[in-house]
Formats: C-alpha cells, structure tokens, sequence
C-alpha cells in the first residue's frame, strides 16, 4: 500500500515537491450526477430556464473551477491546463443529469483533482440555478474514471 505523500517524515501536512518528476503529457476523466423533480429536469433539458441555459452555464463554472483548483485545495500544485472538456448524459427515465468531465496538462503532477473539482462545481451550478423550483435536488457518484500519465501510468474504475 503507498503512504500518504501529503505528510512528511514527522507527520506534518506538507505540500509535495514535483519538482524533479518528468512533465509528462496527463490526463484525468471525472463524473457525478444530479437527480432532480421530472418538471425541473424537462425545463433544463428544454432550455426554458427563466435564468437561461442552465448546462451551458454550468459548463463554463466548472471550466473555471478546474482552473482555480489550487486555490480550493490547499496543497494542489497550481496547473497549466492544456484542456478542459465538460459532457452532459441526461435520463429522462431518472430525471437526472450525468457531468463528465476529461481534464489534461503536460507537466510534473496530475490533473485529477482538477477533473473533481470541475464534476462538483459543474453540479453545484446546475443545483444553484434550479434550486428556486427544486431543492431537493440530490448530487452524488461523483468519482475518478480514469487516469493517466507520470510514474504511476494508467489507472481506470
């Protein structure tokens, strides 16, 4: 089993040095879903919001909160992401949304809490928007896909 990297020798959190690791080309693919009221999942799906494209907003928050993962989470290496893409599966049958989200960079450390941060945001976003008409809107499954590059490798659920 690995250790924890996030604590030193004397058990103190600290942030972990990357510094001489390889920048490899790394990529890391999220999901959740948010179940809602069938009404609240027909007007998201047919667009009519009164506050407008409820996923199309919800796309653009998460982008930007895969890119302000640093500053969410404390010992996160700050990242130049090379992309960021945020996919929605909808269940009419469960009246839910499924986010997925595919994070990449080239560099020393990887993108998945970039990835996680972004599926939670993105739902986060969608429960803000609709939360006047359905607040009992339920987020979860959020998770790891998959991920890959650096000295670890592959990596799939």
């Amino acid at each position: 089993m690995n250790k924890l990297t996030h604590f030193d020798a004397s058990g103190q959190a600290h942030m972990v040095n990357v510094g001489d690791k390889p920048n490899t080309h790394r990529i890391a693919v999220a999901t959740g879903t948010i179940s809602m009221m069938p009404a609240t999942f027909e007007m998201v799906e047919a667009g009519s919001h009164k506050k407008g494209d409820v996923l199309g907003i919800a796309r653009i928050a998460g982008i930007q909160a895969a890119k302000k993962t640093s500053d969410l989470i404390p010992l996160c290496h700050p990242l130049a992401l090379s992309h960021v893409s945020i996919n929605f599966q909808t269940s009419k049958a469960n009246c839910s949304i499924t986010c997925e989200v595919r994070a990449e960079t080239t560099g020393p450390t990887g993108v998945e809490m970039e990835a996680l941060t972004a599926v939670q945001v993105t739902l986060l976003t969608i429960y803000d928007m609709c939360k006047a008409v359905d607040r009992g809107m339920v987020m979860s499954d959020v998770k790891l896909l998959e991920k890959s590059g650096g000295k670890s490798g592959e990596w799939k659920l």
